[in-house]
Order: structure tokens, then sequence, then C-alpha cells
């Protein structure tokens, strides 16, 4: 939970359901694994998915644990997400609802956590959850769904980064290294943007591509940002074992976009994923996770 309202929400439920209801504070883990990793991503150029470090530090690591101190045989959430199990194998499928499929921020999860938990909410769609919680009398049945980063407040990140990550301006240049402009810091830019880059040229102008080390914005024409292939590292996959030759894969590249075919080759600690057809604005830091079908095999972090 984000807030107190979100804790006196969590309570208020618990006494409706007569469960027992413990609250942990762990807010200086969720400083440290989560915005200190948010900002310190940002700081080297990349765009990170501060969800992917919650589910798999605070939520899946440290609350999983917690619960099973506690004596609970498993952790449910309400991910919209589905567990399947065949030959002692468990396996992460897509959610029932595509329009609220949340595996894609849950291809971490290995066998050892699987085992332990629960994804009630999996198999309905998002209208049929509420209703059943109403029945119920449950307080958040009409709680509306959560859609900016929960600990940027005031829903401006950028000015939340300034505060956490504060960088110098540098040079904005083309593709061929002229200069074009100044940039007020690279924590405030990510592949793909557009808007806020205060260029006078005649056409629009995209990130290409954001250089901690030399403190520089690429920028150019929208065609640019079309690409077929991507580096991955920290990878995971979710039976616990990593291809060992070339595979077609379906690969997602950010949260909100579709699957697109392509094929996946592990190269030592990382992989290389080649699509069958250019996706626009690959972006380092987030993540980019592999299907077959409604399965999740597994993902990593974006490198290049």
């Amino acid at each position: 939970c984000c807030s107190l309202d979100d804790i006196e929400d969590a309570r208020r439920v618990c006494q409706a359901l007569d469960i027992p209801f413990y609250t942990l504070n762990m807010e200086d883990d969720f400083r440290r694994l989560v915005i200190d990793y948010f900002a310190g991503e940002y700081a080297r150029g990349r765009t990170p998915n501060p969800c992917l470090a919650c589910n798999a530090e605070m939520k899946f690591r440290l609350l999983l644990g917690k619960a099973i101190g506690l004596g609970a045989r498993y952790l449910a959430t309400g991910h919209y997400a589905r567990i399947a199990q065949r030959d002692d194998v468990y396996r992460l499928l897509k959610a029932r609802d595509g329009g609220k499929d949340q595996s894609y921020v849950l291809y971490m999860l290995g066998q050892a956590e699987l085992a332990r938990l629960l994804f009630p909410v999996g198999e309905l769609p998002k209208e049929e959850v509420r209703r059943l919680a109403a029945e119920r009398g449950l307080p958040v049945a009409t709680k509306p769904d959560s859609q900016e980063i929960c600990f940027v407040t005031a829903g401006d990140y950028r000015r939340f980064l300034a505060d956490r990550a504060p960088s110098s301006g540098g040079e904005i240049i083309d593709s061929s290294g002229r200069s074009l402009g100044r940039h007020q810091g690279i924590a405030g830019y990510t592949v793909g943007q557009r808007r806020g880059l205060g260029l006078a040229k005649g056409e629009p102008m995209y990130v290409l591509a954001v250089d901690a080390q030399s403190n520089t914005i690429t920028v150019g024409p929208e065609e640019a940002l079309w690409r077929r292939d991507l580096l991955a590292e920290r990878l995971s996959f979710v039976s616990g074992v990593a291809p060992q030759e070339c595979i077609e894969v379906a690969a997602k590249i950010r949260y909100r976009t579709r699957e697109a075919p392509a094929l996946l080759e592990v190269q030592g600690e990382g992989a290389r994923v080649i699509f069958t057809e250019p996706q626009r604005a690959i972006t380092p830091g987030q993540a980019v996770v592999f299907y077959a079908g409604d399965e999740v095999l597994g993902g990593g972090i974006i490198a290049g």
C-alpha cells in the first residue's frame, strides 16, 4: 500500500471477510528497492517500469516471505493472470480478460513463487470481480483502478526525478553528432518522446537514444525509431531453464503493446531477440517478455 487510504481499505476488506489483518512497515525496503531503482535507472539513461521492481522485490520476495513466516500456505493477490500446473511444473498464463491481463509484469516469477501464489481474479472479467465484491459488501467494489506511478503523488515523474536524481543539462544531437540544441537533464527523456524537446525543426523529431555517459540526447525522424532486434539482460524463465537453442516466441516490449513474432536466442547471461517485423521505440530499461500462446515463458530487461 502506498497511502494510508489504501491501508484502511485493506483493513475494512479484512473486517468484512472476518480474516486477520496485519500491517508491516516496509517503507525503507520500498525506498531502496523501488524508488531508488526507479531514479537510478533514469540517471543511467534508461526508462524503468517500477511495477517490475515492486513485484519482484516487494510482493513476491519480501511479502511472500513474511506471509510464509506467519504460517500462510499461499499468498493471494489481485493480479490478472493465471497459474496452471502440468507434470509437476507450474505455468504462468495470461488472464482470461485480455484487456486487464498483467502477465507482462509477472514474468520474473519462478517455480518456487508460483507454488505459493494464487491469482483468484485471473479467470474473471473485471466487471464480474466488481459485481462479486459488491455482492459481498466489500468497500472497494467501486474503487477506481490505479493509473499512475503510485509513489509519484503529483503525477509529474520528471519533477520527482529532479528532486532525487538531479542531472545537468547537455547537448541534443542528431545521428551524425551534429548539435541541435540543449536538454535540461537526461532524466526527463525517453526513447520515442516527441514533446518537450524544444527544437525548431521543420519535421517532427523524436528521441532515439539517451546516453548517460556523454550526457547527450540523440534525436531523429520517426522512421528511425523502428528496429528489428534488441539485446536483453537479467533474464528469468518461469520453468527455471533457459532455452538451449534459438526458438520462436511472441515478444512484448512494453505493457500496453501487443506481442510480436520473434526469434529468441539466449547468449550467455543475456539474449538477442530478432523480430519478424520492425518494432517502434524499443526502450532500454523496459521489459521484454516472451510468450508461447497464452503462456509466459520468461523475460528480461532491454539493454539495447
